[in-house]
């Protein structure tokens, strides 16, 4: 049995003129230590998917299955970075990291929590500024926060929702190369919604591409075969990456609007 599965997974909203079906029939497993991004146009429903997978959206068909346990509702088992991170305001950026830490490792002593969320705000380069508060922060610095608490809850898996959309390219890069630094130390499985092609070829094991809505589902799925740890120049220097890249803009350009009928 794989780690994490998407059962006939759907979403379905009451109108007063009928239902509008948004995503449909969404099938997908992703192996433990598994890095996947989902792609595709605006407002084709990756956000649904992940929200559901989240446990932040009611599920309306299907199933979604962690580590042999259905998911039913929002839990620190799944750790959630969305593109504005949801600080807190009056709280610096080490306390907004504790209200998890505390809720996961409340059996540890305050001294034990408190490292883990000295380590992890270290980690993604705060250590000089986790006792600002958000306002004190730029927006590069507050999705580090961010990351810092989804990580340190130790979750079974790591959900983002286009967590660098809203970021200059520069901040960007460099948040792409923290969060694949923490990846590859704690291997969590984790399911990333982009918009960006060359994001996902540079994080992705694989890359799921979402048709378009309505009854939006899954039209191809990408391996991506680079090794790891990965180094941008190296892997953008190759002909492989940019076949990976025109296979994708032709799925988004030409195919995206035309569902398989086995998809998945």
């Amino acid at each position: 049995m794989a780690y994490f599965e998407c059962i006939h997974l759907g979403k379905t909203y009451k109108t007063p003129t009928g239902n509008a079906v948004i995503v449909q029939d969404f099938n997908l497993t992703i192996e433990k230590g598994e890095f996947v991004c989902i792609i595709g146009h605006s407002g084709c429903g990756k956000s649904t998917v992940l929200s559901m997978v989240a446990g932040l959206n009611d599920i309306s068909d299907g199933t979604v299955v962690l580590g042999e346990r259905e998911i039913n509702g929002a839990g620190p088992d799944r750790g959630v970075v969305f593109q504005a991170p949801c600080l807190l305001p009056w709280m610096t950026a080490f306390d907004n990291v504790m209200l998890g830490v505390d809720q996961v490792y409340y059996h540890a002593t305050r001294e034990e929590r408190r490292q883990i969320a000295n380590y992890y705000l270290a980690m993604v380069g705060l250590a000089g500024s986790m006792h600002k508060r958000p306002a004190e922060l730029s927006g590069g610095m507050r999705q580090r926060v961010g990351l810092a608490r989804a990580f340190a809850l130790s979750p079974r898996m790591l959900l983002l929702d286009e967590p660098f959309g809203m970021l200059d390219k520069l901040t960007k890069f460099e948040l792409q190369q923290v969060l694949l630094d923490l990846w590859n130390r704690e291997r969590l499985t984790a399911m990333m919604v982009t918009h960006d092609v060359d994001e996902a070829i540079y994080l992705a094991d694989r890359i799921i591409m979402m048709t378009n809505g309505p009854a939006a589902g899954i039209g191809d799925i990408l391996s991506i075969k680079f090794e790891r740890p990965r180094d941008r120049s190296e892997i953008m220097n190759t002909e492989l990456y940019y076949e990976y890249r025109d296979h994708l803009i032709h799925f988004l350009e030409e195919r995206a609007s035309v569902r398989p009928a086995l998809a998945g």
